[in-house]
């Protein structure tokens, strides 16, 4: 009887039944054998300094191959592949989940426990029959990601937030904190940034929408994305970043540097958590103040969450036009309310209509954003904000999505249409010699 399969009956007590699939667990001798190669590949790998990954790799399988020779001779073929895998894994990448990582049709992976790991394909969850070996192996795996970014993870700062070398949103929270074990949640971003054009073919928008926002971002309206968690705000914002013109001096401000920007004058800024004695914070409001003084054109923030709703507002009100963000809410009129209770959280005790006279006059257009029942990501509704009525902002829908019904496949069936009125601003879109034809805004009927 093979090594392999003596492997998967020591194992088969530790079957674990999914909606999915079953997930067999890897032996404790699998690991042993895995562990031991590991720790003689880093001794070996120190001899060969400067190595590209491509060399590096090269000299991990001829090693390996070397050391199964001598050592355990008895495995085969398959075993030792897969063995090799696993520590190439461990070496050059981010262990049991790189597969998952390295799938492009993958959108999001998520470390529940050692054992439990799942992750997002076509918007459905899936359970991955990767484990880790313990809780140990997935806390190797969450500091190598965090330290080349100067951030930490342990007892005292349990919680953390950073972001892999393409952009991928990483979260990370271990022990006291996470009772089934460290979890990691990576939301990834593809390499290549997605274009408009992308996000017509994937049915997040129409043409005309596209076409009628490009000319917002051109014409330096300030426009605010809102949506829910997943609902693709991050996309959104990079792809309407990406019609701001080329001459136009661009500061990106986030907790963790996701955007990528085509244009060649551009500062991005990234905020920074308290070290180890609590000292050093850099809070995004802290960046979003010191990025009025940097002279730039256009102020891009890649989440307003908290007090630096007050500054971000302030900005857009005292000649900073064209600034862009984001924000979590289910609707247009909820990014409203959210708004008001950031900026409360500034501290300082102004009149409620006072905050609000800064939002309408600050804000010109809500783009809303959301993942549908199906996994896909819609743009809901694109709103004018008129100003104020008395006390209340007054919002204006100029585009909607409309569902009608289910497909064969299970998606979700609708259109994105007009509601027939032109938004107040199209004269400014004019004077900056843009056409708004008609055609953009004809309500079916």
């Amino acid at each position: 009887m093979s090594l392999f399969n003596r492997y998967k009956e020591e194992a088969a007590a530790g079957v674990e039944a999914s909606p999915q699939k079953q997930v067999v667990q890897k032996s404790k001798g699998y690991w042993e054998i895995e562990s031991t190669l590991h720790t003689y590949l880093l001794d070996e790998l120190k001899k060969y300094p400067g190595q590209s990954t491509e060399e590096e790799t090269r000299k991990i399988d001829e090693l390996s191959q070397a050391y199964f020779e001598e050592k355990e001779s008895r495995l085969s073929f398959e075993e030792k592949q897969e063995i090799i895998e696993s520590v190439k894994y461990e070496l050059l990448a981010y262990g049991p989940i790189t597969p998952l990582l390295e799938n492009s049709l993958v959108s999001e992976v998520m470390v529940n426990s050692p054992g439990e790991i799942y992750y997002e394909k076509n918007g459905k969850l899936l359970r991955s029959d990767a484990v880790f070996q313990d809780d140990q192996h997935v806390l190797r795996v969450i500091e190598k990601i965090v330290s080349p970014i100067g951030r930490r993870v342990d007892e005292s700062s349990p919680m953390v937030d950073a972001r892999l070398p393409d952009g991928s949103r990483v979260n990370a929270i271990i022990p006291p904190l996470a009772l089934k074990g460290p979890s990691l949640t990576i939301r990834k971003f593809s390499d290549k940034p997605f274009t408009i054009n992308d996000l017509i073919r994937f049915g997040t928008l129409s043409s005309d929408m596209a076409q009628f926002l490009d000319i917002c971002v051109k014409s330096k309206l300030n426009i605010f994305i809102s949506g829910g968690t997943g609902s693709g705000k991050t996309s959104t914002l990079n792809v309407l970043s990406s019609f701001i013109p080329n001459e136009d001096r661009i500061v990106t401000i986030e907790d963790a540097a996701e955007l990528k920007l085509n244009q060649d004058h551009i500062v991005s800024l990234e905020s920074r958590p308290p070290n180890i004695e609590g000292k050093g914070h850099i809070s995004i409001r802290d960046l979003v103040r010191n990025s009025l003084r940097m002279r730039p054109d256009r102020i891009v923030v890649g989440e307003v969450r908290g007090a630096e709703a007050l500054d971000m507002l302030q900005a857009m009100n005292t000649g900073h036009d064209g600034s862009l963000s984001t924000g979590h809410a289910n609707s247009p009129r909820d990014i409203i309310s959210r708004l008001e209770t950031m900026v409360m959280m500034a501290g300082f005790d102004l009149p409620v209509r006072a905050i609000r006279e800064q939002i309408a006059g600050a804000i010109d257009l809500i783009v809303q954003q959301a993942r549908l029942k199906d996994g896909t990501r819609k743009i809901t509704h694109i709103t004018e904000v008129l100003g104020m009525e008395g006390d209340t902002i007054v919002l204006q829908d100029l585009y909607l999505f409309r569902e009608t019904g289910f497909g064969t496949d299970g998606r979700i069936q609708g259109q994105f249409v007009s509601t027939g009125i032109r938004p107040n601003f199209t004269e400014q879109l004019e004077m900056n010699g843009y056409e708004v034809p008609a055609s953009w805004f004809a309500r079916e009927w």
